[in-house]
C-alpha cells in the first residue's frame, strides 16, 4: 500500500502542510514587524532570530527523554495550540498600540520552546503512523507538503504584510497552528504505544542519565555522529544568513515585502522539484551519495546572495534559493530516513533530541555571530562569511562512512530484529553497535 493511501498519514501531512504555510508567513512577518513597525536595529533583529532557536540549546536534550516517556500525539496537539494562542497576542497588542520588541522576544522564545517538543515528537511519531518500509516515501511526501507551503507561504505572506502590516499577518500563522492541532486530533490515539521504563517517575538523576544515553548513542555511531556534525555546520551557516538576509534585501537592495516574498516563493520551487524527484534520485544514487550531494547544494546556494550584482540581483538570488531548497530536501529526506531506520524505537526520542540539539543548537549561535559581524564589517561582507561557512559542510559527509551507506557496495544497516519498544537501552545500544561493526567490515571492503 502506498503511504498516501494511509488516512492517518494524510491527516498528518495536511496538518504539517498548512502549519508550514503559516510558518513561512511568520518567517517574513516576525522580523519585518521588528524592522518596519518597531524600527529595530540589525543586531536586534538577529537577536530576535536567535531567541526563537535558543530553546534547542536549553531544553533540547531533556525534551527527548520526556517525549520518550509520553504519547507523541498529545504533545503535538498541545504544542500547536500553545503556538497558535501565543502568536495571536501579537496582532492583538498591535491593535491596542502596545506592541513592543520585548513582547516579540517573549513570543519568539515561547514559539521556540513549543517547537522543540513538537519537532522531537513529530519525527518520533512518523514511524508509528507508517510502516518501516514507507519511511522514505513518507518523509518525501511531507517534504512535498512543505514544498507547497514554501511556494505559497512567502508570496501570501508578502501580500498580507503589504496589505495588513506584519503584526496582523502573524494572525494567519496562529490560525495555521490551530488547524494543525485539529487535524492531528483526528488521528486515532491507539496508533502509538508509549515506551514505559520500569514504571518509575522521572527524577533529575534518571533524566540526565537517559540524556547521556542518547548522547552516547549518537556520538559513537558511525553514521549518526557525522550526520549531526554536517547538519550542525549547515545550520550554523543558515542561522548566520537568515539573521541578516531580510535586513540586507530590504535595507540595502530596497526589496519590498511583496518582492521579497515572491522571490522566496520562486526559489522554493527547488523544494517542490526536490520532493518530486528525491525518492527516485535516492534510489539511483544511494542514500549516502544523496546526503553528500544534498549537503553540497544546501551549502553552495547561499553564496549566490552576496554574489548577486546590486543593479539586478533578483535572478541570481532566486537561483541560489532554488539550489539551496533543492539541497535541503535531498539532504533532509535521506538523513532523517536513515536515522529513523537505524534507531530502535526506545531511543527514537533521545536520538532525535540529540541530533536536534546539535543541528538546531548552532542556529542561535550563528544568528548572534552574524548580527555582531554585520555591525562591524557591514551586511554584504557578513553575508559572504556566513555563506562560505556552510559551503564546506558537505566534506564531513564525503569523508565519512555516510558516503557509501545505502549503496550496492554497503547496504543500509538496520537495528537487530530483536530490538523492540520494551527492550532496555543497553540492549538497544549493543544491537546498534553490532550493526556498526557489520557496517565497518562492509565499508572496509
Amino acid at each position: 500500500m502506498r503511504v498516501t493511501q494511509n488516512p492517518d498519514f494524510r491527516r498528518l501531512r495536511a496538518a504539517q502542510g498548512v502549519s508550514q504555510i503559516g510558518s513561512q508567513i511568520g518567517f517574513l512577518a516576525l522580523p519585518l514587524a521588528a524592522l518596519q513597525v518597531l524600527h529595530a536595529s540589525v543586531f536586534e533583529v538577529s537577536v530576535l532570530t536567535a531567541v526563537q532557536i535558543v530553546p534547542f540549546l536549553l531544553i533540547g536534550l531533556p525534551a527527548g527523554v520526556w517525549v520518550d516517556r509520553m504519547r507523541r500525539r498529545p504533545v503535538l496537539i498541545g504544542t500547536d495550540l500553545f503556538r497558535g494562542v501565543l502568536l495571536l497576542t501579537v496582532p492583538l497588542a498591535y491593535a491596542l498600540d502596545t506592541l513592543t520588541l520585548g513582547q516579540l522576544y517573549v513570543v519568539a522564545f515561547g514559539q521556540g520552546v513549543a517547537t522543540v517538543f513538537f519537532d522531537v515528537a513529530y519525527q518520533s511519531y512518523l514511524p508509528d503512523v507508517v510502516e518501516a518500509d514507507q519511511l522514505t516515501e513518507g518523509n518525501a511526501q511531507l517534504e512535498l507538503a512543505r514544498s507547497a507551503s514554501q511556494l505559497i507561504g512567502p508570496s501570501a505572506g508578502g501580500w498580507l504584510i503589504s496589505a495588513l502590516k506584519a503584526p496582523v499577518a502573524l494572525g494567519a500563522d496562529a490560525l495555521s497552528f490551530l488547524f494543525s492541532a485539529f487535524m492531528v486530533s483526528r488521528i486515532p490515539a491507539d496508533r502509538e504505544k508509549p515506551v514505559v521504563r520500569d514504571g518509575n517517575r522521572t527524577t533529575w538523576t534518571v533524566l540526565w542519565k537517559e540524556v547521556g544515553e542518547g548522547l552516547t548513542f549518537v556520538r559513537h555511531h558511525r553514521l549518526l555522529a557525522p550526520l549531526a556534525g554536517v547538519g550542525g555546520l549547515l545550520n550554523f551557516s543558515y542561522g548566520m544568513v537568515a539573521a541578516i538576509f531580510t535586513t540586507y534585501t530590504v535595507r540595502e537592495l530596497g526589496f519590498s515585502a511583496g518582492k521579497l516574498g515572491t522571490l522566496m516563493a520562486i526559489g522554493s520551487l527547488g523544494v517542490v522539484v526536490g520532493a518530486v524527484v528525491v525518492r527516485r534520485l535516492s534510489q539511483r544514487l544511494g542514500t549516502g551519495p544523496s546526503i553528500v550531494l544534498g549537503a553540497l547544494l544546501n551549502g553552495v546556494g547561499p553564496l549566490f546572495t552576496p554574489a548577486a550584482p546590486a543593479s539586478a540581483p533578483e535572478a541570481v538570488i532566486t537561483c541560489g534559493l532554488f539550489l539551496q531548497s533543492f539541497g535541503v530536501v535531498l539532504f533532509n529526506v535521506n538523513q532523517v530516513s536513515l536515522r529513523q531506520s537505524i534507531t530502535p524505537r526506545a531511543l527514537m526520542g533521545r536520538m532525535t533530541a540529540t541530533i536536534r540539539f546539535v543541528m538546531w543548537g548552532t542556529l542561535p549561535v550563528g544568528s548572534l555571530c552574524a548580527g555582531a559581524l554585520a555591525s562591524n564589517i557591514g551586511l554584504h561582507r557578513a553575508l559572504w562569511v556566513s555563506a562560505a561557512v556552510g559551503a564546506l559542510a558537505f566534506l564531513g559527509a564525503l569523508f565519512s562512512g555516510v558516503r557509501t551507506v545505502g549503496t550496492n557496495e554497503v547496504p543500509l544497516p538496520v537495528p537487530a530484529a530483536g530490538t523492540t519498544a520494551d527492550d532496555s537501552t543497553a540492549d538497544d545500544t549493543a544491537a546498534l553497535d553490532e550493526d556498526a561493526e557489520q557496517y565497518d567490515r562492509a565499508d572496509a571492503r
